[in-house]
């Protein structure tokens, strides 16, 4: 019997930890059985902050925590692309940065952090339009600065990753898919993300039309779900702050099993693709903000991204793919026996 497709389980794990120390979030993943994070927020003692605002001593001492723990990073859970297209005043918090400052600092900040963690992935964005403007209007200049950042990223033999998500130009799988079509470059991937289209409104079988869109371009994918959003209409400005019905990938209306049981069939062409850039195979990265979500991250404590986790076990297991969680045989050969 032929071996069936395998993902690579990661999640955020600042999502874990209930005050996002280091030791909280370490602690809650190993004991989940996972071998890989992605990292967002964390305090290693001098305050919680962004990864991509550590020190050198701070991303040691962080490094130095996660080999303790048995743990690898497996993408850089940056806010790049999280910034206005447009200098404009737009009733929003959204910051504009010239995009030459932003590129230069910023960007080649962020590729120095993945370099120093060691991982070949960098979690991004498509760039904020004005609010309640057409985000088509915009595709050309976010297709450029995406362009700029791609090559910047595979410069530095790196991998960056566009996130579908409310409020940006790539707002839907539809214009994700766009922009991986006229950026046209291999270090840009794109993001699937479940929730992230559901909270527009979309049903079950809508969302699934946007990953079929935007399918020949996804390198990972998300894991969090939506229940019943209280939308009225597809499109229009999401008010982030204010979603509270994140659940496990088994429970949503992102329709999890038909998506992962399609992606199955492309996993072995997409895993060679991505073991050619460094990348040890295709992550499904959780993200389940289950006590909520935000602009910038969410929620789930350790009971919470346990019952995340098993969640998305239930489907691979439903739609048979197959994945690795720290076993006892694991455990016995880092004894030693």
């Amino acid at each position: 019997m032929a071996d069936k497709p395998s993902v690579l389980i990661s999640g955020f794990a600042d999502e874990a930890a209930n005050h996002k120390t280091a030791v909280e979030q370490f602690s809650a993943f190993a004991a989940l059985g996972l071998q890989y994070y992605s990292i967002r927020f964390i305090d290693v003692g001098g305050g919680i902050k962004n990864v991509t605002k550590l020190t050198k001593t701070e991303i040691s001492k962080v490094r130095h925590l996660q080999s303790e723990y048995g743990l690898n990073v497996s993408s850089i859970g940056s806010p790049i692309g999280k910034v206005k297209l447009q200098d404009v005043d737009d009733g929003t918090k959204n910051r504009y940065i010239p995009f030459k400052k932003y590129l230069a600092k910023d960007v080649t900040h962020v590729c120095e952090v993945a370099h120093a963690f060691e991982t070949k992935l960098i979690r991004g964005f498509s760039f904020y339009p004005p609010k309640d403007a057409d985000p088509r209007e915009y595709l050309p200049q976010a297709v450029d600065q995406l362009g700029q950042i791609a090559e910047a990223c595979h410069r530095s033999d790196l991998t960056f990753g566009l996130e579908v998500e409310a409020n940006l130009v790539g707002q839907t799988g539809d214009l994700l898919a766009e922009l991986y079509r006229q950026v046209d470059h291999p270090a840009m991937m794109l993001i699937f993300d479940a929730a992230n289209i559901t909270v527009q409104g979309y049903s079950t079988a809508e969302v699934f039309q946007q990953y079929e869109a935007m399918r020949d371009g996804i390198g990972w994918i998300h894991v969090k779900d939506y229940l019943r959003p209280q939308v009225s209409r597809v499109g229009g400005h999401v008010d982030e702050d204010a979603l509270t019905r994140f659940v496990p990938a088994d429970i949503g209306d992102g329709g999890y099993a038909a998506v992962l049981r399609d992606f199955k069939t492309y996993l072995p062409k997409l895993e060679a693709k991505l073991k050619r850039r460094g990348i040890p195979g295709v992550f499904l990265d959780l993200e389940p903000h289950v006590k909520g979500g935000g602009q910038f991250g969410g929620f789930s404590g350790p009971d919470g991204m346990g019952v995340a986790l098993r969640g998305l076990r239930r489907v691979l297991d439903f739609v048979e793919i197959d994945y690795h969680l720290t076993d006892f045989e694991d455990v016995c050969v880092a004894r030693g026996f």
